[in-house]
């Protein structure tokens, strides 16, 4: 009996261990804009994957691949860095496509518990989004949605890579994008 009760006790505290020991939790972002356009006239603006000229942060995009599954695109940054994507969809008739994030350009390197960590210029790790434009009347809605992980992926993440800092600067982009986008559609 005091065998089976000093298995139990061993199994609930290693049980409890493994549950309060847990990494980054995939998060989700989702911004969505009504513009003043009809669908194909915002669509034109967004469809070419390799062109991202819409979105202000953007300084400059190369890419390879058009349109095809597997196509990539290279985006400068205005302040430099870079992010590299890869298309994993594309639906002209639905009017969207998917991709996900490859590799990106280091911000900058910080210490954090005694190691040098890279922050990269987008604070995420394992980034994936999609784009759709829907049409509404005359109108549009565009829903941009992405997943992600945050940038450290070991537990007690420095501020620089945290949940709370990969959110914020995910929403950032799409939000900017998004109302760059309205902008240049409603001319």
């Amino acid at each position: 009996m005091k065998k089976v009760s000093l298995i139990t006790t061993t199994l609930l505290f290693l049980l409890s261990a493994v549950a309060s020991a847990h990494g980054p939790v995939r998060q989700k972002a989702e911004q969505e804009i009504t513009i003043n356009a009809p669908a194909d006239k915002v669509w034109a603006l967004i469809k070419d994957f390799g062109n991202m000229s819409w979105h202000p942060d953007i300084f400059n995009t190369s890419s390879e691949g058009g349109n095809k599954k597997g196509g990539t695109r290279i985006l400068t940054l205005k302040d430099g860095g870079t992010i590299t994507e890869e298309l994993k969809k594309y639906d002209e008739a639905k009017m969207s496509y998917a991709y996900k994030i490859t590799d990106m350009s280091v911000a900058k390197t910080i210490t954090h518990a005694g190691a040098e960590e890279k922050v990269p210029v987008l604070p995420v790790d394992n980034y994936s989004a999609s784009i759709e434009v829907v049409a509404k009347g005359d109108s549009s809605v565009v829903s941009w949605t992405a997943g992600f992980y945050r940038a450290y992926t070991n537990n007690n993440p420095p501020v620089e890579m945290n949940e709370e800092t990969a959110n914020a600067a995910v929403n950032a982009v799409l939000k900017t994008g998004l109302i760059n986008l309205k902008a240049l559609a409603e001319k």
